[in-house]
Formats: C-alpha cells, sequence, structure tokens
C-alpha cells in the first residue's frame, strides 16, 4: 500500500432524512475515535427538506426537523449543505421564502462554513450575491460526464467544489493531469447504483426537479439493467465506477484526491449505516457500532 499524506473528507447524505441516525452515529464517531479509520473525517452532511422548490437530485424527506438538523451538525462542527440542485429555476422562483429562509440560516451560524450545492446558473448567480457567506458545490446533477467540460468547471471560481459524474471516477489516465488545486476541489461519488451505460441521467435529474416544482411533464422510467429491482449496494460494488475503500487508501489519496460523497439521501436508513460501517469503520468494530446504533435508537429495519 502506498503511503497516505491525506484525510478523506466523506461528505454523508442525510442532513434532515437520517437526524435520527446521526443523532446516535456521530456520538460515537466523535466520542470512540479507535472504532474508525483515523485517515478519514466528516466533511459534511448534506440534505434537503421536501417542502424547498430550489431542492433536486432526489425527494427530500416528508418530515424534515430542521433546526434539530442544523444544530446537531452545528454541535459537532461539520457543514452543513443544503442540496439545492433543481435544474430548472426561472426568476421567479429566487424569491421562495421558504429556500431563502434555510439560506440565511446556514449564512447566520458560527463556526464551519456551510454550503450548497447547486446546479441551475441562474440560483449560483442568486447565491453569490445574496449569501457570499456560503460556499458552492458544482452538482454531478449537470452530468459533465467529458473530461474537458469536467476540467473548465473545476477552473470556475465560483464553486468550492465540483462533484464529478461518476463515470469519470477512474480515469487515472486523465484525472493525474489536474494540478493541485483542480484535485482539491474534485469530489467523487463512491457508491452510485446508476448504470455506467446510462443515456437518460440529465432526463431522470429534470423529472425530479419538475416533481419538486409541481410542474407536469413526461414520466422518467428508468431503463436500467436490474433497475427494477432499487438500489443495492452489493450490485453498487460491481460497477467500474464504484470507489471502494482499499482505493481510496491506494489510489487517490496518494494521488491528492480527498474529497468523497456518498450518496443515498432516498434510501433507508439500515442501508446509510452500511455505508458508514464500510467506509468509516474499522471491522473489528463494525459490529461494536452496528449494535450500539440499534440498541441506541428507533431504527426500524421493517
Amino acid at each position: 500500500m502506498k503511503q497516505m499524506n491525506h484525510i478523506a473528507h466523506y461528505h454523508l447524505p442525510g442532513l434532515f432524512e437520517f437526524v435520527d441516525l446521526y443523532q446516535v452515529f456521530l456520538p460515537l464517531f466523535y466520542e470512540h475515535r479507535e472504532y474508525f479509520y483515523d485517515w478519514c473525517d466528516i466533511g459534511s452532511l448534506y440534505g434537503c427538506p421536501a417542502d424547498c422548490i430550489w431542492g433536486g437530485g432526489r425527494l427530500g424527506a416528508e418530515e424534515a426537523r430542521v433546526q434539530e438538523a442544523l444544530a446537531l451538525a452545528q454541535k459537532y462542527g461539520i457543514s452543513a449543505r443544503l442540496t439545492f440542485s433543481n435544474s430548472l429555476l426561472r426568476p421567479e422562483h429566487l424569491s421562495d421564502p421558504r429556500c431563502n429562509a434555510l439560506c440565511a440560516r446556514l449564512a447566520g451560524t458560527d463556526g464551519v462554513q456551510n454550503g450548497i450545492i447547486v446546479h441551475a446558473e441562474l440560483l449560483t448567480a442568486y447565491l453569490r450575491q445574496t449569501y457570499p457567506q456560503l460556499y458552492l458545490v458544482s452538482s454531478t446533477t449537470k452530468v459533465l460526464d467529458q473530461f474537458p467540460a469536467f476540467v473548465q468547471e473545476l477552473n470556475r471560481p465560483e464553486f468550492r467544489y465540483v462533484v464529478a459524474d461518476y463515470r469519470l471516477n477512474n480515469h487515472f489516465a486523465e484525472l493525474d493531469q489536474l494540478s493541485p488545486h483542480q484535485r482539491e476541489k474534485t469530489e467523487f461519488l463512491c457508491n452510485t447504483c446508476c448504470w455506467t451505460g446510462c443515456q437518460d441521467r440529465r432526463a431522470c435529474y429534470e423529472a425530479v426537479s419538475r416533481e419538486v416544482l409541481g410542474e407536469d411533464g413526461p414520466e422518467h422510467v428508468c431503463r436500467a439493467p436490474h433497475a427494477e429491482e432499487g438500489y443495492r449496494f452489493s450490485r453498487a460494488m460491481q460497477s467500474p465506477a464504484f470507489i471502494s475503500l482499499d482505493a481510496i487508501q491506494q489510489d487517490y489519496l496518494p494521488r491528492g484526491f480527498t474529497q468523497f460523497k456518498i450518496e443515498g439521501r432516498s434510501l433507508g436508513s439500515a442501508l446509510i449505516l452500511e455505508f458508514l460501517l464500510y467506509y468509516l469503520t474499522r471491522p473489528a468494530y463494525q459490529l461494536t457500532v452496528r449494535e450500539d446504533i440499534y440498541l441506541s435508537n428507533t431504527l426500524d429495519l421493517f
């Protein structure tokens, strides 16, 4: 194994959707660091309440305990990110009171800086002008699956991070050409179950954006192999785009890539726990962490 000189920063799903899980997991992570790898930390928790028209990517939870979720992130010094990646916003949407109130709340907190994951150029310009206290992340929903377009996005100064399209994950011949600064800005989506041959990813995200806005439009039907079975971590692991624990340690960190996003806002908390065990938890303590969470939380499997 190559020597590592970097810390892996994980960006975890479900700031609002999985607040019950994180209320139990975060104390374990910070009070029992011996349970977890010392070469990783939690860079952010991201999510979006269901009643936010700026939201996109995946639909949020029906019940969003916003105050509780944001207080939890602030307590542990974790950056809170709002997933405002709706791709179909128009000027009249920028005055939405709910979304603006959330941005103002994140912008007004002390301590670690909070951020916004954004797609629409219209919203990007508005956020930069109205909430300069918040950093911006370019969303993977832009589907920048050609390397030159990805590099162009990395070079934009308005974004602190750019989440790469998952199909670029293992293009090391091209990734090795990036400068140290570009590598610091690159965020990889590790565990997507999406088919690498998909040609409908943009249409899929647009369908979700329309649904969030309450607008009519064509329904998107996923045509990927095994789509009817939904997300399976075991299948995601077989994808050529999957970024394994070993790959993070041996291939990405030595190259100076340190930002790793775990998807899963539309999944269940039991599966999110499996991601936390796989990516963050030492094997000898995985059962300990699992038992502590099951016994300390109302985490239902069925």
